[in-house]
């Protein structure tokens, strides 16, 4: 049996929110139906009950370390559906701030990755989990911080230059 890739439509928007433990508070119609879960399977339930295992860690210590620090992130990510299947989108995370400034959760709003940018972020993605799988995230965290200072920027930088 073949896993299969998911696709959406370029103006399409995947969205959705988490309190400040990741647990997704709200999900929008477009996000309930590529993810193959209903929105009483997700809603209460940790976000990554999307994760796909060919997700490198080392993006999501990134990502977290950044929304921790009340800063929003870019990033491409994969993520897992319900039937086995994936999809690849981009995803802009922003912390969700009360009245006084305080985060109270975390809005992500994903748009289709172009063919271009994922053919540059698989083999990254890919070579950075083997080396989790062999030497940890430290190391892939080395790894993609010698890649980002090849390139003179940061991650958020190099999401949008590809």
């Amino acid at each position: 049996m073949s896993v299969q890739e998911h696709s959406f439509d370029e103006k399409t928007i995947l969205v959705s929110k988490t309190d400040l433990q990741g647990h997704i508070t709200y999900a929008n119609q477009n996000f309930i139906k590529i993810s193959g879960f209903s929105e009483k399977e997700l809603i209460g339930k940790p976000h990554n009950i999307v994760r796909h295992p060919q997700m490198p860690a080392v993006v999501f210590k990134l990502l977290w370390n950044n929304l921790k620090n009340g800063e929003e992130i870019n990033a491409y990510v994969i993520n897992s559906t319900k039937d086995g299947g994936f999809y690849w989108v981009l995803a802009n995370v922003t912390p969700s701030f009360n009245s006084e400034g305080k985060v109270i959760g975390y809005h992500s709003a994903r748009r289709k990755p172009t063919k271009e940018a994922l053919n540059v972020i698989k083999p990254l993605y890919n070579e950075l989990l083997q080396i989790e799988k062999s030497s940890g995230i430290d190391a892939s965290q080395k790894r993609l911080n010698e890649i980002l200072q090849e390139k003179g920027c940061d991650y958020d930088e190099f999401v949008f230059s590809i």
